[in-house]
């Protein structure tokens, strides 16, 4: 469990990191947020929380989310912002 967590938070940093490259290179602000989580709860407290104008989720490759529904299809069925999907 303790090298789950922080291979986590190494991953988490490097988002981070990158994140913030990409801020500076292209000019464009980035608030960089990590949460743990079940995904759609998060995403969709989040965005609640910091009044988010839209939500960009990739795209499902998993087969059970057919029957289930997939994040995003989630996100677009709680209706509360536009929903981009990116492959």
């Amino acid at each position: 469990m303790a090298a789950r967590r922080e291979a986590d938070e190494q991953i988490t940093e490097d988002m981070r990191r990158r994140a913030g490259e990409f801020s500076q290179e292209f000019g464009v602000p980035i608030a960089f947020i990590a949460v743990r989580g079940d995904p759609f709860t998060e995403l969709r407290r989040v965005a609640d929380e910091i009044r988010a104008d839209a939500v960009v989720v990739g795209a499902s490759a998993h087969a059970g989310h057919r029957l289930i529904g997939s994040l995003a299809v989630r996100l677009v069925k709680a209706a509360r912002w536009p929903v981009t999907v990116v492959p």
